[in-house]
C-alpha cells in the first residue's frame, strides 16, 4: 500500500512549498486546508479522520498560531489520532522564542511518532504574501516592533528542510532554529525593498492598537491581527536577535539572504500595482 505524506495548511506559505518539494521527490502528498477536498479544519474534528487515512508522515502547521491557549490540547488529540491511523513521523512548524509554542512542541515529542521541530523566524514572504503585502504596496510598513532586529528566514528554506525531515529520517529527534544569515530591523527591511523596487517604502513604529486598526483596514481579520500583536509583544523584544547555522548545516548551502529575496520578488512584479 502506497504511503501518503499529509501536509496541513497546504495552501499556506510553507505548506504550499513543502507540497511542491515532496512532489518533486516522487512522494505521494495530500495537501489539505479549510478549502480543500477532503477538507481539514483544526476546529472541526470530524474533518480529521478522512485526511489521516493511509498517512505515514504529517507536516503540522497550526492556525491561527501556536500561541493561542487551545493549540496544545488540540494538537495532542490530533497527534494521537494520527499515530493511531499509522503516522510514523510528525514534523511541526513552530516559532522561535515562543513559550506557548514550546508547549505544543512537547506534545509532538511525546506523541510516539518520530518527530522534528522547525522553529522558524519571521518569513521573508510575510512582505510579499498576505499580511504585509498591502502595506508594502502602499509604501508604509506600520508595526509595533520598535527597532528590534530579526533574522528573517525564507519560506523556501523552511520547506526544503521540512521535506528532508519528512522523507529521510535524518532529522528525527531534532529541534532546529531556522534563520537567514543576517539580522535586520524592520526599517532595514523597508530599505531593502525600496532598493529592489525603486519605490519609497518606509517603516513606521506604531502602537498595538493602531496596528490592529490598520490591519483591519487592510483586510486582515481582527483575530489574526490580535494574534500578531500578541506575538510582537512576546518575541520582538530582542530574544531572537541572533542567527543560527541550522539551514546551512542541513541543506549544505547558505540560507537565502533577504536582499536576494527582495530583488527576485521585485523582478517578479509582486510589489507592482
Amino acid at each position: 500500500m502506497t504511503k501518503t505524506t499529509l501536509v496541513l495548511g497546504g495552501t499556506g506559505k510553507t505548506g504550499r512549498r513543502v507540497t511542491q518539494r515532496l512532489a518533486a521527490r516522487g512522494v505521494e502528498v495530500r495537501a489539505v486546508s479549510r478549502g480543500s477536498e477532503p477538507r481539514f479544519d483544526w476546529a472541526d474534528e470530524t474533518t480529521w479522520a478522512p485526511v489521516l487515512e493511509g498517512v505515514s508522515a504529517v507536516y503540522v502547521t497550526f492556525y491561527p498560531d501556536l500561541v493561542v491557549p487551545w493549540a496544545a490540547p488540540v494538537i495532542r488529540e490530533f497527534c494521537a489520532r494520527a499515530v493511531t491511523a499509522g503516522a510514523e513521523r510528525i514534523v511541526l512548524l513552530s516559532g522561535r522564542g515562543e513559550e506557548d509554542a514550546a508547549v505544543s512542541e512537547g506534545v509532538v515529542r511525546e506523541s510516539g511518532a518520530a518527530w522534528t521541530v522547525l522553529r522558524a523566524s519571521w518569513f521573508f514572504q510575510n512582505f510579499s504574501e498576505h499580511f504585509f503585502l498591502e502595506p508594502v504596496l502602499a509604501g508604509e510598513i506600520a508595526l509595533p516592533a520598535g527597532a528590534v532586529t530579526e533574522p528573517f528566514v525564507d519560506a523556501g528554506d523552511v520547506a526544503d528542510i521540512a521535506a528532508e525531515a519528512l522523507t529521510t529520517g535524518s532529522l528525527d529527534g531534532q529541534t532546529l532554529e531556522l534563520t537567514s544569515p543576517r539580522l535586520l530591523t524592520f526599517a532595514d527591511v523597508a530599505a531593502e525593498i525600496s532598493a529592489a523596487t525603486g519605490r519609497d517604502v518606509r517603516y513606521r513604529p506604531v502602537s498595538p492598537d493602531e496596528f490592529v486598526r490598520l490591519a483591519a483596514e487592510g483586510g486582515v481579520p481582527a483575530d489574526e491581527a490580535r494574534v500578531l500583536v500578541e506575538l510582537f509583544a512576546r518575541v520582538l523584544d530582542g530574544r531572537n536577535s541572533h542567527v543560527t547555522g541550522d539551514v546551512e548545516r542541513v541543506l549544505g548551502r547558505p540560507a537565502r539572504d533577504f536582499g536576494d529575496y527582495a530583488r527576485a520578488s521585485a523582478a517578479a512584479g509582486v510589489w507592482t500595482r
